[in-house]
């Protein structure tokens, strides 16, 4: 594997994380609690982001 592909790879997983910590937010806990695992999800997301982008050029 090369460093796109763990780039890739690192990307994929943050996405699928958080969709899962924003769903946790969503439907598992109805409290405050719910809200911040929603920032986390959406935390995830950007850091996917900046993953993708560095694709190709590091």
């Amino acid at each position: 594997m090369n460093k796109n592909t763990v780039l890739a790879w690192a990307t994929f997983i943050m996405i699928i994380v958080g969709l899962l910590m924003i769903g946790l937010g969503a439907f598992i806990y109805d409290e405050v609690a719910g809200w911040g695992f929603a920032a986390i999800g959406v935390g995830f997301f950007a850091v996917a982001w900046v993953f993708n982008a560095l694709k190709g050029r590091v």
